[in-house]
Parts: structure tokens; C-alpha cells; sequence
């Protein structure tokens, strides 16, 4: 008959096997997902090359202010990449016409992006748990508190707004008109 120590080193092993085997899985999901974003941001900066290209104002007078003027006529800038973003807990300004949202930090531009593409494929708002599976974050309490938080100081600052509690869109104006937000 086999010992009572004997079976529960038996099945702590085997539980220590299994999150070994699990952590090895993060650490290549976790790596394919910098990979997919490292591409997605590629295909942000070529789409907004090509806007500026394909702009009829562009050309020799294009300058920093050509992206503002095409973001006028179709919709929002994309946002740039994260090494232009302002710094991580800076303060988010107000919202007001022609800023450019690399005046805000990496995380708040995220969920801007999430709610551009969710407004260009004529979808609802988001709420804070959606966004958290959208960024490849876990559903639990305090990665959605985070999101929820910084959702509502950008509804603060005029960059969102809340139609119901809990459910955020862009801000009509910062969604830009006819954007049927």
C-alpha cells in the first residue's frame, strides 16, 4: 500500500509539470502576441503614409499638419507609434480640436484605436471587459478596474463619452462628423 507522502508528492509533481507546461505556453503565446502587434503597428504607419501620399494636399507643402487636415475629411489620425506617445502617467488634456493623440500615453491611444475601429465597423460602445479582451488582457477585476478607470477620465476629458453606464463610444466630435456615432 502505497504512503500518503508518497501520493501527494505524486500529485504535486504532477501539478508542478502542468504549470511548467502552461508558463511555456504564456511565454510563446505572450511572444506571438509582441510579434502581432509589432506587425499591426506596421500596417497602422503604412495606411497613414499612404493617406498622406494619396492626399490632394500632399506633395511639397505636405508638413506636420497635412495628417490633422486628412483626419478632418475622413476620420481620426491613427495613433502614432508608442516611441511618439506622450509619457506613461502624464496627465490626459482636454480634448479639443486638431490635438493630436500622441498627446496621450500608449494605453490611453489603445483604447481610442479599439473604439475608431469599433465605430468604423458600425458596432456599439464598448464596455471595460470587452476592451480587456481586446488587448489580450485577462478578464479579471483589477486589469478591467484599470481600463474602466482610464475610460472614464478620457469621458472626463472630452475623448469618450458613456451613453449608458459602462459602455463607452468616441466623443461625437473627436468620432468626427457623419461617423454616425
Amino acid at each position: 500500500m502505497p504512503s500518503v507522502v508518497g501520493l501527494l508528492e505524486e500529485r504535486e509533481l504532477t501539478a508542478r509539470c502542468r504549470v511548467d507546461a502552461l508558463r511555456e505556453e504564456a511565454d510563446r503565446i505572450q511572444a506571438e502576441l509582441v510579434a502581432a502587434e509589432r506587425e499591426w503597428s506596421e500596417w497602422i504607419i503604412a495606411r497613414s503614409r499612404v493617406g498622406e501620399v494619396l492626399s490632394p494636399t500632399a506633395g511639397d507643402t505636405a508638413g506636420p499638419d497635412t495628417a490633422e487636415k486628412l483626419s478632418d475629411r475622413s476620420e481620426p489620425p491613427a495613433p502614432p507609434t508608442t516611441s511618439k506617445a506622450a509619457k506613461p502617467k502624464s496627465v490626459v488634456p482636454m480634448w479639443r480640436a486638431g490635438l493630436a493623440w500622441s498627446a496621450l500615453s500608449a494605453d490611453y491611444q489603445r483604447i481610442l484605436q479599439a473604439l475608431t475601429h469599433r465605430n468604423r465597423l458600425g458596432r456599439g460602445p464598448l464596455t471595460c471587459q470587452e476592451m480587456a479582451t481586446c488587448f489580450g488582457l485577462d478578464p479579471v477585476p483589477a486589469k478591467i478596474e484599470a481600463l474602466r478607470s482610464k475610460a472614464k477620465r478620457l469621458t472626463a476629458r472630452g475623448w469618450l463619452a458613456e451613453p449608458t453606464p459602462g459602455q463607452f463610444r468616441l466623443a461625437k466630435a473627436v468620432a468626427g462628423p457623419g461617423d454616425g456615432s
